[in-house]
């Protein structure tokens, strides 16, 4: 049987394991260590297994990834979400769909700290849907604020998809996180401009809430300053130079634990909470990287990558047009699988194609995020769709969808603006000391 052919068994089998929902990481280690035996025997495919485990494990470049999930962790267990929201609404509470807009501020601030997009999808659920029904805000506009709020800890450093994408195509991470703030804050600009919009197109549909004077504004900002500034410390330290990612993950955790002890938001169940949630969801990604990287090494000597590049650069129909097909099979992607999986699953195949282009990978990292944003949020999967299904237990899926419709054409633009305007993404990496 040839390469190529025990290549397409491989990824059939891949598919059909997910479909029966074996976890993606076991699914990718068990058909990459099997199609890597078959070919090169299986005393060297098991050889393999112990290497690639041990060598992820004890890699202090991967060390950015608990690192960052524990900073995470500790912001969120300290309830710092809840006062984001807080200080954000006394600002802007106001407005016609100021609700809305207070809590994509919030979602912005509390992904930059924790990086995660289900985590901030999950806590805004408990924190900004109450408040928004309360002020009688449609149920399909609240939910949908809040599944796309969430998406952007994709994007705004430190991303865990950013993370992974970067050890996956070895480029700088803290390149990658600097990358991405610019594209970020557009998304926050781009989708509280929608809410405006929405306020005026539908008058009536959005309501105002009541105005909040200086001293309460003033009050909201103490109770935030402090892990704002552990935010712009960590990004600074890394645009500085003065930290590598791995070390400004280290900083960070140390950093927010602090703050949520001296705050007394942080007790000793607070701390072990942390600790727990951070190493559950530090296993998880790294048994899905030992899957991915064993899965790449049955690509490697199936030379699937080089007959992807092979096949695409051939089409005649250019760089863009090859770009706007892999843009489209993860579109479609995202409608069958989460956001992680798509990433370490097609990265290792589809780069040494943007490589071939001549594409920038920092750049094309930012643009697979973008595009794996939507995945989080457009049907029938959209993984920030079923977060805050599980926690708001009265709205139907249908509803959210509603809800999410006109940030997801928000957020089609953003992306045709990324790659007609690259340097909205390589400014600030351009910049970067150290």
């Amino acid at each position: 049987m040839s390469n190529e052919a025990v290549a397409v068994i491989g990824f059939v089998s891949l598919f059909v394991l997910m479909l029966l929902r074996v976890p993606v990481g076991m699914a990718m280690g068990l058909v990459g260590i099997t199609g890597f035996g078959y070919i090169t025997g299986f005393a060297p495919a098991l050889k393999l297994v112990g290497q690639t485990t041990m060598r992820t494990v004890t890699d202090y470049s991967f060390g950015v990834i608990p690192m960052f999930l524990l900073m995470g962790a500790f912001v969120s267990v300290s309830g710092i979400s809840r006062e984001l929201f807080r200080a954000a609404n006394t600002f802007v509470g106001h407005w016609k769909g100021g609700l809305g807009i207070a809590t994509i501020a919030a979602c912005g601030g509390f992904a930059a700290i924790s990086g995660s997009s289900v985590a901030t999808a999950a806590t805004f659920s408990a924190v900004a849907y109450p408040e928004m029904r309360r002020h009688n805000y449609p149920q399909s506009f609240a939910t949908g604020v809040i599944a796309v709020g969430g998406t952007l800890g994709a994007m705004l450093p430190p991303s865990t998809v950013l993370a992974v994408y970067g050890i996956i195509t070895q480029q700088d991470i803290g390149k990658l996180f600097i990358a991405g703030i610019i594209p970020g804050l557009l998304a926050i600009v781009m989708h509280m401009i929608t809410i405006a919009i929405i306020g005026v197109v539908k008058p009536g549909f959005l309501p105002e809430g009541p105005r909040a004077n200086w001293r309460e504004r003033a009050a909201a900002i103490r109770d935030v300053w402090s892990p704002l500034l552990l935010f712009v410390f960590v990004i600074g330290g890394l645009y500085g130079g003065f930290f590598i990612p791995t070390e400004a993950g280290a900083v960070g955790a140390v950093g927010a634990f602090l703050i949520g002890v001296m705050r007394g938001k942080l007790n000793k169940e607070g701390i072990l909470q942390s600790l727990l949630q951070a190493t559950r969801t530090a296993a998880a990604v790294f048994t899905v990287l030992i899957g991915a990287l064993c899965f790449g090494y049955f690509l490697t000597v199936t030379q699937t990558p080089q007959h992807v590049t092979e096949f695409l650069t051939g089409l005649g129909i250019g760089p863009y047009g090859v770009l706007a097909l892999i843009l489209l099979m993860y579109l479609v992607l995202g409608c069958l699988m989460d956001a992680m999986a798509m990433v370490i699953l097609t990265v290792p195949i589809v780069f040494p194609v943007i490589q071939a282009l001549g594409f920038d990978p920092i750049w094309f990292g930012i643009i697979i995020v973008m595009t794996v944003e939507l995945g989080l949020i457009h049907p029938p999967v959209g993984m920030n769709v079923f977060v805050i299904k599980s926690v708001i237990k009265d709205v139907t899926m249908s509803t959210i969808f509603k809800g999410v419709l006109p940030f997801v054409a928000t957020d089609l633009i953003r992306l045709v603006l990324l790659i007609l305007f690259p340097i909205i993404a390589t400014w600030l990496p351009m910049r970067m000391l150290g």
